[in-house]
């Protein structure tokens, strides 16, 4: 089965957007890279990865920590993680996934 050729946007994500490529938006978010409106859907592959080197780029300032974050940043941080959190809880995942291979 071929993978799709575009990204089908954060707001249509399995998992209710609790993915690697959710978590990049969601932190491109944070950092103000792109604008809290903007889902990615359309986007390619290439232009995923960009965005990803530029989260990147602005997580290294900060030692890839939140605590490091500025009171600012870490409360949007906090703010738009919450809310995926949430809306993901909403649609049904419960973060087993994430964790399963830590109980075998």
């Amino acid at each position: 089965m071929d993978k799709p050729k575009k990204y089908v946007g954060l707001d249509k994500e399995i998992n209710g957007g609790m993915t690697t490529i959710g978590k990049i938006i969601r932190d491109a978010w944070v950092f103000g890279i792109i604008p809290e409106t903007e889902t990615c859907e359309g986007w390619n592959l290439a232009g995923i990865d960009a965005l990803l080197q530029k989260v990147n780029h602005e997580w290294d300032k900060y030692s890839c920590l939140v605590s490091r974050l500025p009171p600012d940043l870490r409360e949007r941080h906090q703010r738009i993680h919450d809310e995926a959190i949430a809306r993901a809880k909403a649609a049904g995942w419960n973060g087993e996934v994430e964790t399963d291979d830590e109980t075998k």
